[in-house]
Parts: C-alpha cells; sequence; structure tokens
C-alpha cells in the first residue's frame, strides 16, 4: 500500500484528506508542522507528501529544500498562497506539482494518482541524481541509500556510477571491463558479477518498485529505474 504523508496545520483540511485519501487505498500519515514532518519523513519515507506552505517551526518552502537534498519522494505543493512568485518557488525547488486552496478533495486524489504515475527519477541540473531513496553525487563520487551514506569499495563505486550514468540501459560486461577495470585487465569477466553480486547487497534495502539492478542474460547488466 502506497502511503502520503500530509503535512497541514488545518486540523480540518488534513481530516478531509485524509478521509478521501484512505478511501482511495492509501495509508496516510498526518504532520502538523515542519518539524514533526521531516522527522516522520526520515522515520518512514512516503510515496508522496502533500506539503502546506505555511508551517509552524519551518514553512514549507524550507521543508522542501531539505527533502530534495536527499530524496526524489514526489512533492505536492497545496496551498492557499497562489502568487506566481509561489508557484514558481515552489516548481523551481522540486515540487511535482502545486494546487491552491480551496480544493476539490477528488482532485486531489486525481492529481496524486497522476503524480505516482511519473517516472521517479529526479536530478537537480548538477551531477546528482536521485532514484527514489538512493541518491547518487557523481562529482563526489558518493552514494546516499535512505539518507544513510553506503561504504563501497573504488572498483564497485565505479561499477555502480557507471550504471548509474547510464539508467535503464544495457551494459555489456566488456564494457564495464574496458571502464572499470580497463584495457589491460587480463583477469576473468567473473570479476564483474563478483562486484554486481556485492552491490546488490550494499543496495538491499533499497525499494524494489524504485529500481534495481538487473542481470540481462547473455548480454550484461542494468540499472533499471521506474
Amino acid at each position: 500500500m502506497k502511503s502520503i504523508l500530509i503535512v497541514e496545520d488545518e486540523e480540518a483540511i488534513a481530516r478531509v484528506l485524509a478521509a478521501y485519501l484512505k478511501k482511495a487505498g492509501f495509508q496516510v500519515t498526518l504532520a502538523a508542522d515542519g518539524r514533526t514532518a521531516l522527522e516522520a519523513f526520515e522515520t518512514a519515507p512516503p510515496s508522496l507528501i502533500l506539503l502546506d506552505i505555511n508551517l509552524p517551526n519551518m514553512d514549507g518552502f524550507e521543508l522542501l529544500g531539505l527533502i530534495r537534498e536527499k530524496s526524489s519522494c514526489p512533492v505536492i505543493m497545496l496551498t492557499a498562497r497562489d502568487s506566481i512568485g509561489d508557484r514558481l518557488a515552489g516548481l523551481d525547488g522540486g515540487a511535482d506539482d502545486y494546487m491552491s486552496k480551496p480544493f476539490i478533495p477528488e482532485e486531489v486524489v486525481a492529481r496524486v494518482n497522476a503524480v505516482l504515475r511519473r517516472p521517479s527519477q529526479w536530478s537537480d541540473g548538477s551531477r546528482k541524481r536521485h532514484y527514489g531513496s538512493l541518491f547518487i553525487d557523481f562529482g563526489a563520487r558518493s552514494v546516499f541509500l535512505n539518507g544513510a551514506e553506503v561504504s563501497l569499495s573504488p572498483r564497485d563505486l565505479s561499477v555502480l556510477l557507471f550504471l548509474a550514468e547510464r539508467p535503464n540501459q544495457i551494459c555489456t560486461r566488456d564494457q564495464l571491463l574496458e571502464h572499470v577495470w580497463e584495457m589491460d585487465y587480463d583477469g576473468s569477466d567473473r570479476a564483474v558479477d563478483l562486484s554486481i553480486k556485492r552491490l546488490r547487497q550494499a543496495l538491499s534495502h533499497w525499494p524494489a518498485e524504485e529500481g534495481e539492478i538487473r542481470t540481462l542474460r547473455g548480454t550484461g547488466y542494468q540499472l533499471w529505474t521506474t
């Protein structure tokens, strides 16, 4: 069951949204302020966040920025602030959609379903990519999963970076040997298989619905993402 985190300080609005989303088959968590929402997000990352802007402790724009530092979790901003400046700030900050209050609950549910059907890969325009809860900084050669850094050997990291730069493309063992182990490598291509095995173990907590390293029998490997 997909989960929705509703970040809304007006209790009546939050209850209405929760009722309609539960009826549509979603699991719902409520947070009435920014700090509580961030804690809920870090404890159990949701499938999507409905985010108000005017919140106690931390406004929606600040919370969105903190989320986007580590995750591509879809965010729909739902707020009474409907100026073009606010809309642009939300969308430029990484929001996936922006809805104004008052709203029709059925439309909110429709927007949630529409956003969840989109591909989950998100890039901030730099050498960083998010594949759901998996975050890769190519420049820093670092990998994070659910906010925690993943410890990899230099060779295994190079394999993952090579695959991640080519999401959903098939990479042959020969390509990996040439670009990671380099042309003068005279060992067995079994080294590639062992590296992939270690990577899968290191990424074992990466949700399968967000992506995985797939084996294409007789061909090679692929970093598959939705």
